[in-house]
């Protein structure tokens, strides 16, 4: 399987962005997936998840009540709803099938103003 992520961009404080990654090559609707964050010359660090059941997500202390994790199985896509950006939002976003070794290439988000 394989996962594409997209909508990245340059934003300033405050903004908002919506992360997507399509998911193809797998059950996509039984997986479930999660996006990570990792920030320039850190390591990568888990933002959010979205079981199969869409209702159950589990969310980072940084990314509550910024972010929202959410799943469109009949595009096989998964979203990061981004809110209130910060600086330290700065970095790369990747999609990640959980339990497998199946990695998106990752989209830039730039946070500064």
């Amino acid at each position: 399987g394989r996962l594409v992520e997209s909508g990245g961009g340059s934003v300033q404080p405050g903004d908002s962005l919506r992360l997507s990654c399509v998911g193809a090559g797998f059950p996509f609707s039984g997986a479930a997936c999660s996006w990570y964050h990792q920030a320039p010359g850190k390591e990568r660090k888990h933002v959010a998840t979205i079981y199969s059941t869409p209702t159950l997500t589990e969310y980072s202390d940084s990314a509550k009540g910024r972010f929202t994790i959410s799943r469109n199985n009949r595009e096989n896509t998964v979203y990061l709803q981004m809110t209130n950006l910060k600086p330290e939002d700065t970095g790369v976003y990747y999609c990640h099938r959980m339990n497998h070794a199946t990695w998106g290439q990752g989209t830039q988000v730039t946070v500064s103003s």
